[in-house]
């Protein structure tokens, strides 16, 4: 396949795994439909094309021909310069890379990849905090974001990339909605009692046995061992952490764990005042988790090798 075709099938597979259903990603691309459309001829140069297909703007090809052919990657968590450089490093003594495809966003995609976090409101509605609210509190979390990326140099790894001639993409959202439905699905049909048993169960994935190897594996941030998990939520996906006055409403909402890859230390301070357990499943080997799992999901349509960098971990599953 070729990099377009690739990229077209990771964003696929992203859509069918999103927590807030198909239907409701259909929709949000309609109405940026609805927007281009209403746009004037001279604003139209300032919009991104790409956002009529693909509904999460922190993933993107950022360089190369869309039409060169995918058949070995070099896939990294955070691709940038030094990383950029490696595989032309590995190119020269034949190593054959074709793509460098990085999880987290670079470029126009790390520029923009706050917009992305509005799908929380609708994923934490789904598990009963008001739409109002969700929406409400993340807007202000969301514009902060905002603030923090603006002065950031977002372009330097797409530069290295274009001088070295090297096709270059990432994809964020799409592996993490993998990685939030694997685990969505495994906590609802193995329902661990305690957080003792729920450690248990993530340390029967690869990708965190790995981890824990490495010191980086699963543990319990807020809670103990023999404390109850309650409902579990895998909060996995949506850009970057939330509103922090999130935390009581989804205690509220009858949440009594979330399992996501890292949290703030005043979201922590927050989950400890309003009783809700919080087990970090690792921010690294989650992210191997999604990247595996779309990989898998687009190389049933088009083979590739793949080869592994900056803190991926390959795991193939069966399909």
């Amino acid at each position: 396949m070729n990099l377009r075709e690739f990229f077209a099938a990771a964003i696929r597979a992203g859509i069918d795994a999103d927590a807030r259903g198909r239907e409701a990603v259909e929709q949000e691309l309609r109405e940026t439909g609805k927007r281009f459309a209403e746009l004037k001829p001279e604003e139209r140069d300032f919009f991104d094309p790409d956002s009529l297909a693909n509904p999460y703007t922190d993933s993107r090809i950022l360089a190369g021909d869309p039409e060169s052919q995918v058949r070995k990657l070099l896939v990294g968590i955070d691709v940038e310069t030094p990383e950029l450089l490696l595989a032309d490093r590995l190119n020269a003594k034949g190593a054959g890379i074709d793509l460098v495809l990085g999880h987290h966003p670079a470029g126009r995609a790390y520029a923009s990849f706050y917009e992305v976090m509005r799908m929380q409101a609708d994923i934490l509605h789904r598990f009963g905090v008001p739409i109002n609210v969700a929406e409400s509190q993340l807007a202000d979390r969301m514009r902060e974001v905002e603030r923090n990326v603006l002065p950031a140099n977002h372009r330097r790894p797409v530069d290295a990339a274009r001088l070295l001639s090297l096709p270059f993409a990432c994809l964020h959202t799409p592996a993490d909605n993998m990685a939030s439905k694997y685990l969505q699905s495994l906590f609802d049909e193995k329902q661990p009692e305690r957080l003792s048993d729920l450690l248990a169960l993530l340390r029967t994935i690869p990708e965190y046995q790995e981890a824990a190897r490495q010191n980086a594996g699963p543990r319990i941030l807020v809670g103990s061992a023999d404390q109850r998990c309650g409902k579990i939520f895998a909060k996995m996906t949506g850009g970057t952490s939330g509103a922090k006055e999130t935390i009581e409403r989804m205690s509220q909402a009858g949440i009594g764990t979330m399992v996501c890859m890292h949290l703030p230390e005043e979201h922590r301070k927050e989950a400890e005042k309003h009783h809700l357990r919080i087990v970090i499943a690792g921010h690294i080997s989650s992210d191997s988790l999604g990247l595996n799992l779309l990989l898998d999901a687009v190389q049933t349509q088009g083979d590739f090798e793949v080869m592994e960098c900056s803190g991926f971990t390959r795991v193939k599953r069966d399909t």
